[in-house]
C-alpha cells in the first residue's frame, strides 16, 4: 500500500555507517529527513550527500535528523563517503543504511514486492524510483515526501524552507504562501477567528474575505 501524508512512517531496524538503527527509537522526540538513493558511487547522489553533509548544522538547529539509505551494503557506503567529501568537501557523519536486502525500500514502497531481495545485478535505472525524500515528525507521521527523478538533483534548501514551514503550522495555527521563508508574513488559517487573530497574533491583514496574513508567530 502506497504511503501518504500523515501516515505512520514504516518502522524498521537497519545496519548503517554510525550502526544499528532502529527508526522510531532513532528518531526520539525530534523530527527526521529520511532520503533514498538508487544506488552507490552514482553522480547526482554523490552530489546531494555532500551538499546534505553541508547543511547538518542547520538541520540539527531545527532538532532534525538526517538519516539516508542507498540499497548497497554498509561497507560499500563507507568507500563512497571518501567520494562525496572530495566532491563536495563535506564530510558525511549522519548515518546511512546500508539495504542490500531492499528491505526498507520495499517497505516505504519505493521499489515493487517482486523486485526480489537483493542489490546483486541491480543497476540505477532497476532501483530508479528509489528517490524519496520524507519529512517525519515527533509523532512519527509522514509530514512530507518529495520524489524526483535519477537526472535531478533534489533542492535541499527547499527541504529546509519546507521543514520550516511544517514546523512552525505544528506549533500555531498559520500556514505559509508560496515561496514563504522564514521571517516572513504567513496566513492565518480558516479554524482561527478573528477575534482569536487579534489575541493571538496582536492583528491581521484581510487581503480577501477568506485569506487574512499576520506576521510570523515567535517562539
Amino acid at each position: 500500500m502506497s504511503l501518504r501524508i500523515n501516515d505512520i512512517a514504516p518502522d524498521f531496524t537497519a545496519d548503517t555507517t554510525e550502526g544499528p538503527v532502529s527508526f522510531h527509537e532513532w528518531i526520539g522526540d525530534g523530527w527526521a529527513v529520511l532520503f533514498s538513493h538508487p544506488k552507490n558511487f552514482t553522480p547526482v547522489c554523490t552530489t546531494e550527500l555532500g551538499y546534505m553533509a553541508g547543511l547538518l548544522p542547520e538541520f540539527v538547529r531545527r532538532n532534525t535528523k538526517i538519516l539516508g539509505i542507498s540499497v548497497d551494503p554498509v561497507e560499500s557506503h563507507h568507500k563512497w563517503k571518501a567520494d562525496i567529501e572530495k566532491v563536495s568537501g563535506n564530510k558525511v557523519s549522519y548515518p546511512m543504511i546500508g539495504d542490500p536486502t531492499l528491505a526498507v525500500a520495499k517497505l516505504y514502497d519505493m521499489l515493487p514486492a517482486e523486485a526480489g531481495d537483493s542489490c546483486e545485478g541491480r543497476t540505477p535505472a532497476d532501483n530508479a524510483t528509489v528517490r524519496t525524500v520524507y519529512i517525519v515528525g515527533p509523532d512519527k507521521r509522514i509530514k512530507l515526501q518529495l520524489t524526483y527523478p535519477m537526472t535531478t538533483g533534489r533542492n535541499f534548501d527547499e527541504i529546509l524552507r519546507a521543514l520550516d514551514s511544517i514546523q512552525l503550522t505544528a506549533k500555531h495555527q498559520v500556514a505559509t504562501p508560496a515561496q514563504w521563508k522564514q521571517g516572513e508574513d504567513v496566513i492565518v488559517t480558516a479554524a482561527v477567528s478573528d477575534e482569536d487573530a487579534e489575541t493571538r497574533f496582536g492583528g491581521f491583514t484581510r487581503v480577501l474575505p477568506y485569506l487574512r496574513t499576520t506576521a510570523q508567530p515567535q517562539g
